[in-house]
């Protein structure tokens, strides 16, 4: 469905179309939740950009193909919060140069972008693929500074506001059709699931800003900061995962120290990036970290963000732009 949006005439710039071969060193070894903070501030913020790993399935997981990174974006902006709509397909956020924010879809067959937005007066981030289908979400910055969840529909139709009475909301993960929310605060982050207009539930008091359906499951997976521990190598914070059916918390052990975002590989394992290093961890299992790739990158340092595609053989970084 999404396919005939990519030869829309809302192209985005071709100053992006600069895909090209960069090295992968491979070591040795409507239920929506909503989170987090200050969105207006991200158009001040470092430039990223998107870098596409090819992989494939491993035994261990996953598998980097040593070679295959290539620059999805190439600008001194902020590209980021990339999710895959299809395999094929794929939404994020850029900013301009006025400091307004767009949603843009991407082609990976045709190298193509598209305008999902184009608005000068608010800001879109956290683009997201609603259960339904039909519409592109997105935390939307209004002009008088609100925070809410609205819905694109992906024929370009009027936007719809889906929660009127509840901001400022950030970054969201979908987990069905039904929408949980992070109410921000002055110094945390409230975790929340609205079962009903009078049934809002609290789950989390100090979250992150990473939240994301477990595959397979009911539950949603996220980051508690109240529980955390420092290390040598960064403050490690705890995965939990919070099922909507019974209104439990599981809790799934610790991230990894100096992390902020992760993403499911399946059910049980998670993949989370600290600087340039790419690791996984077994949630069932006692066990360590451990780091299977390692992204060199020219010009590029830390990973911040990924996005897995559904057949896994695509994998996207964010990656800061080295001064």
């Amino acid at each position: 469905m999404f396919q005939r949006l990519s030869h829309s005439s809302r192209t985005y710039p071709t100053r992006y179309r600069m895909p090209f071969s960069l090295s992968v060193q491979q070591p040795v070894l409507l239920w929506l939740m909503l989170v987090l903070t200050g969105l207006q501030s991200l158009a001040a913020q470092d430039a990223f950009d998107l870098i596409l790993l090819d992989t494939k399935p491993s035994a261990a997981g996953l598998q980097v193909v040593p070679g295959s990174a290539q620059q999805v974006t190439n600008r001194d902006g902020y590209d980021n919060q990339p999710f895959f709509i299809n395999n094929q397909q794929l939404v994020f956020t850029s900013s301009a140069k006025n400091g307004s924010s767009d949603v843009i879809l991407y082609n990976f067959e045709t190298k193509k972008f598209t305008n999902m937005t184009r608005t000068n007066e608010v800001s879109e981030y956290s683009p997201a693929l609603t259960a339904c289908g039909t519409y592109i979400s997105a935390v939307r910055v209004e002009q008088d500074g609100k925070q809410r969840l609205w819905l694109y529909p992906i024929n370009f139709g009027e936007p719809e506001l889906l929660y009127d009475d509840i901001s400022p909301v950030g970054y969201y993960g979908w987990a069905g059709d039904v929408a949980a929310l992070a109410v921000v605060g002055n110094e945390v982050n409230k975790l929340v699931f609205p079962y009903g207009k009078a049934d809002l539930q609290p789950i989390a008091f100090d979250v992150g800003r990473c939240i994301q359906a477990r595959p397979n499951q009911r539950s949603i997976g996220f980051i508690d900061h109240s529980q955390a521990t420092s290390t040598a190598e960064g403050i490690a914070y705890t995965l939990k995962a919070y099922d909507p059916k019974t209104r439990t918390i599981e809790n799934l052990g610790p991230t990894l120290p100096g992390s902020e975002d992760f993403l499911w590989l399946d059910k049980n394992r998670v993949i989370m990036a600290r600087g340039k290093d790419l690791y996984f961890r077994h949630v069932r299992k006692k066990e360590d970290w451990q780091r299977f790739a390692v992204v060199s990158v020219p010009g590029y340092g830390s990973i911040s963000r990924m996005a897995l595609s559904p057949r896994k053989d695509k994998l996207i970084l964010v990656m800061d732009r080295l001064k």
